[in-house]
């Protein structure tokens, strides 16, 4: 940890411990908060956005920023993922087939929406159309590293100076409206329908709140950590060869098929060192993931720079206060119908309301407070992974440029 120039850095050790620290928090408040738990709000959000605004108030009264080291955060998202890819098995690919393209035939449309929303309130408001484009696709379902990617490109090409933090702000605010949106939209449908979850079905993120805790012996552990380790060997070649192709893929979305490869071309009577079968669905891989998602997002939300923000509130909250109506909205009445009206279409629309104005793990974390509450989900958390962590980043590829295209 370092002083220079009024900022305060917190090197990565450091910021794995406050995030820690931080994801604990976030648990006693869900735990004293009947509205917290009743609509399933992920815990870490609300620790992590407890502790940013405390930040924020550091900022305002001593002058003082804080920043992190995130280098080991980024490789929490790669466990997390590859934990997805152990669980998942092809049969439940191939059954998933269609709600898997109805889902991300409902999100490319969804994309078109949400850019037409920003460029036409921004032109309502007298902001730049790129002020708009910012607003929609490029921050709020691409998330930060679309934003950050494709910020410097559209302000050179716009002559828009503040793309940046146009940017940064669309997807930061995106982010916590998209941690609070997923659980309550899950939990409106369930009790609205008496939507009821598969019996007997494994949780594939943590365990269930009112199940017994189940007992994980070190080996268990230490089982499931190799075989995550395995995957993410396979997935960082993967990684090289298909970047050698000239396509760029984060590394989490290729230890993803690195998973679900070695767990299905694997057989179940094949001899392991560990004299044990490959921990596909053991609830010690359940356990991984609930950390390392849990620690991830922590430290994503106890980092916003929310001072950041403020200079850009006005016809941004305008724009936001839209886009969040209206992924509410396409949530309700045509993902959840679509998918069938099921209870396995409510833990979807959890995970698309974390898409939708926010990131993958967002997603993730909202599905996995709601399947913990209520019971999983295992064809929820097979889809929506697939899109909004595979597809999402090819089709925004293409969206974005025939935008830029449009308003020039």
């Amino acid at each position: 940890m370092n002083f220079v120039d009024g900022v305060l850095h917190i090197e990565s050790f450091l910021a794995v411990t406050l995030g820690i620290i931080v994801l604990f928090l976030g648990r006693r408040l869900t735990q004293m908060s009947y509205w917290l738990k009743e609509f399933s709000i992920p815990e870490p959000v609300s620790g992590g956005i407890l502790v940013s605004l405390l930040f924020a108030v550091v900022h305002y009264a001593f002058q003082v920023d804080i920043s992190f080291d995130l280098a080991t955060r980024d490789l929490l998202l790669v466990y997390f993922f590859t934990t997805i890819g152990i669980n998942a098995s092809l049969k439940d690919l191939f059954k998933g087939g269609k709600p898997l393209i109805i889902l991300l035939s409902i999100t490319i449309g969804y994309m078109f929406i949400q850019n037409i929303t920003g460029i036409g309130l921004a032109l309502a408001l007298d902001q730049p159309a790129a002020f708009g484009l910012l607003s929609g696709s490029v921050s709020l379902i691409g998330g930060h590293g679309t934003a950050i990617a494709w910020a410097p490109k559209i302000g050179e090409a716009f002559d828009l100076n503040t793309a940046m933090e146009v940017g940064i702000a669309c997807a930061t605010f995106g982010l916590i409206l998209a941690s609070l949106m997923g659980g309550p939209i899950a939990k409106y449908l369930i009790n609205k329908h008496n939507l009821k979850a598969n019996e007997g079905e494994k949780v594939d993120v943590g365990t269930c709140q009112d199940s017994k805790e189940t007992r994980i012996t070190s080996y268990d552990f230490l089982d499931a950590m190799l075989a995550i380790h395995l995957c993410i060997i396979l997935g960082a070649v993967l990684n090289e060869v298909i970047s050698g192709l000239g396509l760029d893929l984060p590394l989490f979305v290729s230890c993803l098929f690195a998973g679900i490869l070695i767990s299905n071309l694997i057989p179940s009577s094949y001899p392991r060192l560990t004299g044990t079968r490959w921990p596909s669905r053991q609830p010690a891989v359940a356990l991984i993931a609930d950390m390392a998602l849990g620690a991830f997002l922590s430290m994503s939300l106890m980092s916003m720079q929310l001072w950041a923000l403020v200079d850009l509130a006005g016809p941004l909250f305008i724009i936001l206060a839209a886009q969040f109506l209206i992924a509410v909205s396409i949530t309700v009445f045509v993902v959840f119908p679509l998918m069938g009206k099921t209870y396995d279409a409510a833990v979807v629309c959890a995970g698309f309301g974390g898409i939708s104005l926010g990131s993958t793990p967002t997603a993730m974390a909202n599905m996995s407070a709601v399947a913990q509450k209520y019971g999983n989900s295992h064809q929820a958390f097979i889809i929506v992974p697939l899109v909004c962590a595979f597809f999402i980043d090819l089709a925004n590829a293409l969206i974005i440029p025939y935008f830029i295209g449009v308003i020039s």
